[in-house]
Parts: structure tokens; sequence; C-alpha cells
């Protein structure tokens, strides 16, 4: 009885000790070894913050976009009506694919690569490959800081275990140094240590759940941008069958940025090119 009085004791001074410790005084008893560990680990998070966010609202806005354009064709089904709504977005993926598209298709149409059941055949082969290559390079385009989540959501809590052993291990060390083994020496050094392995799990869990969320996304735009590569081409092939005027916009050139002078030659000579013998016309040139 004589010698529990003294551990009971200790264990409340060493928890009121404790709980008088904010993790900044932690961070200040710590080693410097674990000092740096946490740093990193802040760093890590609000890093790791900076791609979540930039991350979130774009594909909030390009989703959204995405949508508005889309519904717009299914409405009116009209090519040009489409070129001209995707016109002041010379950046966006969706113009991009739109505008690689309609170049193929200005090619083609130059070319004459269109007057032979073959040579349409071939054309809407084109037309699908130059759309997917397109959606290819912006979904990597896109992808850009989602190795960042991926590190920080795999790395980030090992790194705060290892600030957490080797904290451990300084404490055993001074409680061997001053042998004392009283909660009063232990408790701070393992609550300084337990704190890195806090930090890591604060910046893994988020840019664990934020990778995910991100890759869904990421897959769900990709179908909308496959969807606009095949509602254009199923347009584009069903008035070649029919020998409907093809309405269309002329694509906007990376220089085509608003604010800056259109190419009039470039947009000249297709105006010239589109007026063919089999007396197809491209409305919108």
């Amino acid at each position: 009885m004589d010698s529990a009085a003294p551990l009971a004791s200790g264990i409340a001074d060493a928890i009121a000790h404790t709980a008088t410790l904010s993790p900044t005084e932690l961070f200040m008893q710590a080693d410097s070894i674990v000092k740096t560990i946490m740093i990193l680990l802040v760093l890590a998070s609000m890093l790791s913050w900076g791609v979540i966010i930039d991350k979130l609202i774009r594909f909030r806005t390009l989703h959204k976009r995405a949508r508005t354009w889309l519904d717009a064709f299914q409405a009116n089904q009209s090519l040009a009506a489409l070129g001209g709504a995707l016109k002041p977005y010379v950046h966006d993926p969706f113009a991009k694919v739109y505008r690689a598209v309609l170049g193929e298709w200005e090619i083609s149409y130059q070319r004459g690569l269109y007057q032979t059941e073959a040579a349409r055949d071939s054309l809407k082969e084109r037309l699908n490959r130059v759309g997917q290559i397109t959606i290819g390079v912006e979904i990597e385009q896109l992808q850009r800081g989602l190795p960042i989540l991926a590190t920080v959501g795999a790395v980030a809590p090992f790194v705060g275990l290892f600030g957490t052993v080797w904290g451990i291990m300084n404490s055993f060390q001074g409680i061997a140094a001053s042998g004392n083994t009283s909660l009063n020496v232990v408790a701070p050094g393992i609550a300084e240590a337990l704190l890195a392995t806090a930090l890591g799990l604060v910046a893994a869990i988020p840019a664990v759940i934020a990778y995910n969320r991100v890759a869904g996304d990421m897959g769900s735009y990709a179908n909308r941008l496959s969807t606009l590569v095949g509602v254009v081409e199923v347009h584009l092939s069903r008035q070649l069958e029919t020998g409907e005027p093809l309405d269309m916009k002329i694509p906007l050139e990376p220089s085509d940025v608003p604010g800056q002078p259109v190419r009039e030659e470039r947009n000249s000579s297709v105006r010239e090119a589109v007026m063919k013998p089999n007396g197809l016309t491209v409305e919108g040139a």
C-alpha cells in the first residue's frame, strides 16, 4: 500500500504535466531530428492541400462547362453553335479536343479525303483517333499534381512513425542517463514523439481521400471528352452520308486568343477550300 501511493501520485503528476503541454511546446522541446520531421510533414501537408484545392476547383469548373456545352449541343444539334460557345475558352480541354477533331476534318476536307466510301470510313477513323490522342494529352496535363498526393498519402505516415521511434529512443536514453523512471520524465518525451505520428496522419489522410476523389473526377471528365468526340464524329458522319451542308466553326488556333488578331489569311484559305464540286458546303466557315 505504501508503494502504491507514490506511484499513483507520480501518474497524476505526469498526466497533469502532459496535459499542460501544447503542440507548440511539444515541438519546441523535441529533438532536432524530430523537429525536422515535423516541419517536413507540415510542409507536405500544405503542399498537398494546395494541390487538393486547385484540383477540386478546376474539376468542378471543367465538369460544369462540359455538362453545359453537351446539353446545349444535344438540344440544338449544331456544331456551329457549339464552336461559338467554345471560342472564348481557348485553353479548356473540351475546346482543345473539339479544335483537334475539327482541325483534322478541315485538313481532310481541303484535300478531298471524303469523296469515296472508303475515304469516308478512313476519315471517321482518323477523327476518332485524333480525338482520343488529344484526350490522352489533356488528361495527362490534368494529372499534374496527383503524384504529390500519392506520395504524401503513402509516405507521410511512415515518416511520422520514424519521428515517433526516434523520439521514444531519445526518451529511453534520457531515462537511462538520469536513472529516473518516473512518468514525469517519460511522458513528455513520448508525447513529443507521438506528435510526429499525428502530423503524419494529418498529412496523409486528406491526401489519400483527395487522390481518390480527383481520380474519379478525372475518369468522369475523360468520359465527357470521349462523348464530345463521339457526338461530333456522328454529326459529321451523318451529314457526309446525307449530303447536307456541314455546319461547323473554324477551329481556334492557339494564337487565336481573344484580344489578339485572328489569322485572316488562314480563314480566307479555308473559305475558298470548303466549296467542292459535289455541292457540299460548310456553314459557319
